[in-house]
């Protein structure tokens, strides 16, 4: 099992403690961490490097890096005691994003068999389209001129300290590692042939300011009373044209103070949405898929945190130890669920499929209309009922989307 870390493609280690495989390692298989450049060193486009790439691509270099390690593991995990044949990936936030990268990308083909992706896909959290080429390297040559350098040979001159601030900041559609819009490598069944189990938080908007971000976020509160409702309604018109009667009506605020919760709640169900799609899309492909949404909300001084099952809460169950960006308080019920979800990650990981014995039945995920997802929180079961309006609105969004952007 190879871990991908989280930190927008700008931060993150694959030596941090959070991410300590010892206790899953304990159930069987053998645990994989990297580092994969960063920012500007890993993802920077410039038309310079893709002439001397050969390739005339550039950026995508932290994805260059994974697949890099994957080929390591290939050739050399036999020695640690794993299977070269038998790889999984797994990630979360930008791991997760470069997984369903690695997925969709063609260099990658035959280097990993599973994919686990915790709260991202090739979207991101939240639908949209891929950075073009043309615009990425259009925006590293802007950004070199700006800093007074002239080449990228003067660059490479330079102390690592002294580097201007390039961006550089995510994935790109470069030609090569990632060939084309991967929406449109989805739709038309091109991608890799792996089973996947994917899935988001109930609160992942809360790592992000609390109010929802993007799409639906409340904005600025107003002080003429209704003015934030109609600030609210008059953005989902604009923002989702035909679509916008049905957004209202799944996502209304009929005052000011319910504007934030209504957008936070579009903003998690899109991801939840996301996550689903991915693993339908697999199903499609004869794989199988898997998805699941986490609920849990863990303990800080005696209390759940205020900010819910946040982005990044599940790691920590994953990796089956109690630490996070420190330690975690966990009692009986973390304690059940962490052994729990170690134990499906493994039997993922281990036959293409995470039931196993003593735990709870994980159906197969493939008409994400109709298919329940397992709940993973206080208690762990199939959820009772498919949200399928919201799925159907966001399926007829991401429609849009990709219309409109072509």
């Amino acid at each position: 099992m190879v871990w991908i870390y989280g930190g927008g493609f700008t931060g993150g280690s694959g030596g941090q403690q959070w991410y300590d495989g010892e206790a899953l390692a304990a159930k069987g298989p053998v645990i994989v961490t990297f580092n994969y450049r960063l920012g500007a060193l890993g993802f920077f486009a410039h038309p310079e490097l893709a002439k001397e790439s050969g390739r005339n691509a550039s950026g995508n270099y932290g994805m260059m890096d994974a697949i890099g390690a994957l080929q390591w593991v290939k050739r050399n995990i036999s020695a640690f005691g794993g299977d070269p044949n038998n790889v999984t990936i797994f990630g979360e936030s930008a791991g997760a994003i470069m997984i369903g990268a690695l997925v969709g990308s063609p260099p990658a083909k035959g280097l990993f068999h599973r994919a686990i992706a915790e709260s991202g896909a090739w979207m991101g959290l939240q639908m949209a389209r891929m950075a073009p080429g043309e615009r990425a390297l259009g925006a590293g040559a802007k950004a070199l001129e700006a800093a007074g350098v002239k080449t990228i040979a003067e660059l490479r001159a330079k102390p690592l300290a002294e580097l201007p601030a390039l961006g550089g900041g995510g994935l790109v559609i470069d030609g090569y590692i990632i060939p084309e819009d991967l929406s449109i490598t989805f739709a038309n069944g091109r991608q890799n042939d792996v089973d996947v189990l994917a899935g988001s938080n109930k609160d992942e908007n809360t790592f992000f300011g609390g109010g929802g971000r993007g799409r639906g976020g409340a904005g600025s509160a107003a002080p003429a009373p209704g003015a934030a409702v109609e600030a609210y309604i008059a953005r989902a018109k604009t923002q989702y044209g035909e679509l916008a009667d049905t957004y209202l009506k799944l996502y209304p605020a009929s005052a000011d103070a319910e504007v934030a919760a209504a957008g936070a709640q579009a903003q998690n169900d899109e991801i939840n949405w996301n996550m689903r799609q991915f693993a339908a899309a697999q199903s499609k492909r004869g794989k199988k898929g898997y998805a699941y949404f986490f609920t849990r909300v863990p303990l800080r001084n005696g209390q759940p945190q205020p900010n819910g099952s946040t982005h990044t809460a599940e790691i920590s169950y994953v990796f089956n130890h109690p630490y996070s960006n420190g330690p975690l308080e966990w009692n009986d019920v973390d304690r059940k669920l962490a052994d729990m979800m170690s134990s499906y990650w493994v039997n993922f990981a281990t036959k293409g499929d995470p039931n196993g014995a003593g735990l709870p039945r994980w159906p197969v995920l493939k008409n994400m209309s109709s298919d329940p997802v397992i709940v993973l929180g206080d208690t762990v079961h199939v959820e009772s009922a498919v949200p399928a309006a919201k799925l159907a609105f966001f399926d007829a969004l991401y429609a849009r989307l990709m219309k409109i952007n072509q």
